[in-house]
């Protein structure tokens, strides 16, 4: 399978969508801004299964967040409702990303075997020599453990932020003036999420990949600069 474009899908799955939703409604009205920001995904969707033959897990997420957030917006709910929303879907992540630990192909296998970053055969030859195929997955199992805790922990923030930002909307207000309003609190709560989970999250990545590189080196007693390309 081709690696895929991270950056490609996290766009497509996630950044237009969400802008979609926050800046579109206004102009486009709420109907065809879900329409819109539910073709991103699943048109990557589509893309990635004929391309791959396997269902993209992001581009999944990425469609039921839009649809939960269209729906929410096209029947009025607000206030608790969009809270509730936004520390679900971290959370549901972390369960995927959680029950993977027990499959043959934890998570974190992606992240880290990434062909564009590791010298793969060089790796997996170092194992087979060493016969310690099953030290490293139970490494990867347990990496992938540890990034589930990240995504919960998310979902914590995100619903704490939601219940300060997502007020209640005047319903006698017209659908013009609602939808002006939620789509401030949605943009806010985009902005406060960048800051307040996506930059801590990345850290905290980027600190367990070098945590799983370390064990790699003492588990083979080479240095992980060995396995990853310059």
């Amino acid at each position: 399978m081709a690696s895929e474009n991270w950056f490609l899908s996290l766009v497509c799955n996630l950044v237009l969508p969400i802008t979609l939703l926050n800046k579109g409604t206004v102009y486009l009205g709420p109907k065809v801004a879900v329409l819109l920001a539910l073709a991103f995904p699943l048109g990557y969707g589509i893309y990635f299964l004929l391309k791959n033959k396997k269902v993209n897990p992001v581009s999944v997420l990425g469609l039921l967040n839009v649809l939960v957030t269209g729906s929410l917006a096209l029947s009025g709910l607000t206030g608790f409702w969009f809270a509730l929303k936004e520390g679900a879907f971290p959370a549901l992540i972390g369960l995927f990303v959680l029950g993977s630990s027990w499959t043959r192909r934890p998570f974190m296998g992606f992240l880290l075997l990434n062909p564009q970053v590791m010298e793969l055969e060089k790796l997996e030859t170092k194992l087979k020599e060493d016969a310690i195929e099953g030290q490293f997955q139970q490494l990867l199992r347990l990496g992938t453990r540890l990034l589930s805790l990240s995504f919960f922990f998310s979902a914590s923030i995100n619903f704490t932020l939601g219940l300060h930002i997502f007020s209640e909307i005047d319903p006698g207000l017209d659908a013009t003036q609602r939808s002006v309003i939620l789509n401030s609190q949605l943009a806010k709560m985009t902005g406060w999420s960048m800051v307040a989970i996506v930059l801590p999250s990345m850290i905290l990545m980027m600190g367990l990949m070098f945590f799983l590189l370390r064990r790699l080196e003492k588990m083979t007693g080479e240095s992980w600069q060995n396995f990853v390309k310059s």
